[in-house]
């Protein structure tokens, strides 16, 4: 999820612990990192309401990344 969203122009703010704080202009999130767990849904959810993305944008720019 960091790589995603340093390449959508997110920059690694800080980081606290297991915690990477994120920030693109005015927008910014806290992004968990525990190793190759995958988030649970509802942190990816708000993940993408903090950045203001939409899950289906989210989808298709996921894929266009890979």
């Amino acid at each position: 999820m960091v790589r995603f969203l340093e390449s959508q122009g997110f920059t690694v703010v800080r980081v606290r612990g297991s915690h990477h704080v994120m920030a693109r202009d005015a927008q910014r999130t806290s992004v968990p990192v525990h190793g190759n767990r995958v988030l649970k849904i509802g942190t990816l959810r708000g993940i993408l309401r903090d950045i203001d993305m939409s899950p289906d944008e989210f989808e298709r720019l996921w894929d266009e990344s890979e």
